[in-house]
């Protein structure tokens, strides 16, 4: 055999896939980049991935996008003469290079975003976008920033140097040399993260440093220095593996450390202002807000300049006060979203250049941190909206209150709560239920209070410490904390009631985070406390004027109201939304042959399938005849057909009186060209009646039949 040939088939046998395995490995994690070997539509090696990569490609078959990319990575390359460089589907920068030894595979290097901008860009579409389906914590569980063209080259040129030296060899390897190409066991962490990790050869050593701002060791003389500059790039390493406020916690800890600071904050931005997530020293425990934007220019400029912002205290007479606060900005893109504090300033101007220079490499690593808690925080979320919306099927449970009170509790984290509700009559508030009291309708006449205010006002209210605000202290009222959350109960133009939370299950004050959290489950809760109002207050004739006697679902003038509140909702805040509407296939010949009678008791059993079918926040009515429509609430489309296919197959497979009975469904979702309610409901009744034209028993989406421009018409 040629040595040519004899030295690619021994690179293809068992022992040149740990080898090579191995060299990327050494590579990979000494870069900081991910490094992959691939042909075609499959990868045959990987080692420290973009998750983002591992989730699309699980099995390590691309995906039709990934296909696209790194699957005609070979093909780049030799079009470019042996090296490209591309940006991919996901926005991820790579380096595709060809390696004679390997014969028809490339080496990929980098998959790193360029910058926030295209990280953000990632995070939405795991929230909102194409990759909802998902899992978001392993998504971004390694998807690191680096706009280093230098690092992701000389990776991919260090792993083809590395492989072609193992190639070399004339023979075969005995045991002992077998021992010295296999690589030791895969980091799980950057090498350069402790001092007890095992030392990469000299040829990973050569590589540029993955933190590029925190000064490299051999720029220093000074062995304390050089020690320090090391300190801050394993500790700046290793914030990796914690979520954004542990960082936020281990940044103060080690600043006040290193710099020798009594009273260091961290600065979060909240909307347009700048309020305080942890702080150190007399700042600790503290609510501190900054009378300065996020996007203010200075701060920009200050992040930009890589230097502090100095800030003086007004006192209470107009005069500057004595006191002041060093701003260390942390930001990307011309955007700030943290800043670091250090109250009274640091000794002196170095020291000052010196955090200001360890704030602009902290930056990147933090807003990744940002963007992959806000992923997670949503995650939990929408899983939360899907417990509290299955709890609330059983609406017509006799202690309704109690259960809604506690399921509410429980979403956001709270010991207490209790909700009132108007009475017409006597149009007064009264309490209806109480969790986490000693008694059960133990509240205090400082809870009214409030209620009545956030009521009359219909605006919701967070405290963050009772004691600010006149009412009785905590020990006097039994609370366990200062902090308490209260929020209007509306529907439409109606404000129904109040609902209160109080000590949170962690200790920490409520924030607009908790009450973001209960206003997405808001309408939810005011329909399943108006039916509750109906059934207790406004007697049997009022509730039958929005329910559907033969079905017992509601009925179409009360679905067609809540269509319009969900799209105005849907629009405001982006939530997906989708619309179904579902007809009995050949009732009239079931009436025809069976009687009126069978006919009304098969659109009974419809109806029970459908309430049973459905999770506690979808809103089912007979909209007429045999037709039904179904309200999906925070429903991508895709999802929406999966329920409507669940709909379908469970009528399917019921036993009816007679013969067999069958359903069609068509499905609409809002989006942006299709965001009105009339045009919804068209949507819907056009799927309906191709699903009908198709054979019927068929789910149909209206997003796979319009053709272009029929949207826009609908619209406008």
């Amino acid at each position: 055999m040629p040595s040519g040939e004899r030295r690619i088939a021994f690179l293809m046998g068992v022992l040149s896939e740990k080898t090579i395995l191995g060299i990327l490995q050494r590579i990979a994690y000494g870069s900081g980049v991910a490094a992959a070997i691939t042909n075609g539509g499959r990868e045959h090696f990987a080692a420290n991935n973009n998750s983002i990569c591992s989730s699309l490609n699980p099995d390590g078959e691309y995906s039709a996008a990934c296909a696209a990319f790194c699957g005609r990575a070979r093909e780049m390359a030799e079009n470019a003469g042996g090296t490209a460089s591309f940006i991919c589907h996901a926005g991820l920068k790579c380096r595709a290079a060809l390696i004679p030894e390997l014969g028809d595979k490339a080496v990929v290097a980098g998959r790193t975003f360029p910058n926030s901008a295209a990280y953000r860009t990632a995070t939405a579409r795991a929230m909102t976008g194409d990759w909802q389906h998902l899992d978001p914590v392993k998504l971004f569980e390694n998807s690191p920033i680096e706009d280093s063209d230098e690092v992701i080259d000389k990776t991919a040129t260090m792993i083809g140097a590395m492989i072609t030296k193992a190639a070399l060899a004339a023979e075969p390897p005995t045991k002992a040399q077998e021992l010295i190409l296999e690589p030791p066991p895969p980091f799980d962490r950057p090498v350069n993260e402790s001092a007890n990790e095992p030392v990469p050869p000299s040829d990973v050593d050569a590589l540029p440093p993955t933190v590029e701002e925190v000064p490299s060791t051999a720029a220093f003389d000074n062995e304390e220095e050089r020690k320090d500059a090391a300190e801050w790039r394993s500790f700046i390493a290793s914030l990796s593996r914690m979520d954004y406020r542990e960082a936020a916690e281990a940044t103060l800890d080690t600043i006040a450390k290193s710099f020798g600071a009594g009273s260091v904050i961290w600065l979060d931005r909240s909307g347009d202002t700048l309020q305080n997530l942890c702080a150190r020293g007399i700042l600790s425990g503290r609510r501190v807000t900054l009378n300065i934007k996020p996007n203010d220019p200075r701060l920009v400029v200050a992040a930009q300049m890589r230097r502090p912002l100095e800030l003086g205290e007004r006192a209470k007479d107009g005069k500057q006060s004595t006191r002041s606060l060093q701003l260390f900005p942390l930001g990307s893109d011309d955007t700030v979203n943290a800043a670091i504090g250090v109250f009274g300033g640091l000794k002196n101007v170095k020291d000052a250049v010196k955090l200001s220079g360890i704030c602009a490499s902290l930056a990147p690593q933090i807003e990744i941190l940002r963007l992959r808690d806000e992923v997670r925080r949503r995650d939990e979320i929408s899983r939360a909206v899907r417990r509290f919306s299955d709890s609330l099927k059983q609406v017509d449970r006799e202690d309704l209150w109690t259960h809604v009170a506690q399921s509410s509790a429980e979403m956001i984290g709270a010991e207490r709560a209790s909700i009132f509700i108007n009475d017409e009559r006597t149009g007064s508030l009264k309490l209806r239920a109480v969790v986490g009291a000693v008694n059960e309708f133990d509240v205090d006449l400082a809870g009214e209070r409030v209620a009545e205010i956030v009521f009359e006002k219909a605006a919701p209210l967070i405290v963050p410490d009772v004691a600010k605000t006149g009412l009785p202290s905590v020990a006097e009222r039994g609370y366990k904390t200062r902090s308490f959350l209260a929020c209007p109960i509306t529907l439409a133009d109606r404000t129904l009631g109040v609902i209160c939370f109080a000590d949170r299950v962690d200790g920490l004050e409520f924030t607009r985070s908790s009450l973001d959290l209960l206003l997405m489950v808001a309408p939810q809760l005011a329909v399943a406390v108006d039916r509750a109002a109906l059934k207790d207050i406004a007697g049997e004739f009022e509730q039958l004027s929005v329910t559907d006697p033969l079905t017992g679902l509601l009925n179409r003038r009360y679905i067609e109201a809540r269509l319009e509140e969900e799209i105005k909702r849907s629009n405001r805040h982006g939530f997906p939304m989708s619309f179904l509407m579902l007809d009995v296939d050949h009732f009239k010949s079931y009436n025809d042959t069976f009687g009126h009678p069978a006919g009304d008791e098969a659109l009974k059993i419809v109806g029970h399938v459908i309430r049973e079918t459905l999770r506690g926040a979808d809103v089912a009515a007979r909209y007429g005849g045999e037709e039904f429509s179904i309200l999906l609430p925070q429903t991508p489309g895709h999802e929406a057909s999966a329920i409507a296919e669940r709909i379908r197959a469970n009528i399917e497979n019921t036993k009816f009186p007679h013969r067999q009975v069958t359903t069609s469904i068509g499905v609409a979702s809002c989006s942006a060209e299709l965001c009105a309610a009339g045009p919804m409901v068209d949507a819907a009744d056009k799927a309906l009646y191709e699903a009908k034209r198709q054979g019927r028993n068929r789910v149909q989406a209206f997003e796979a039949i319009a053709p272009d421009g029929v949207i826009q018409r609908m619209n406008g």
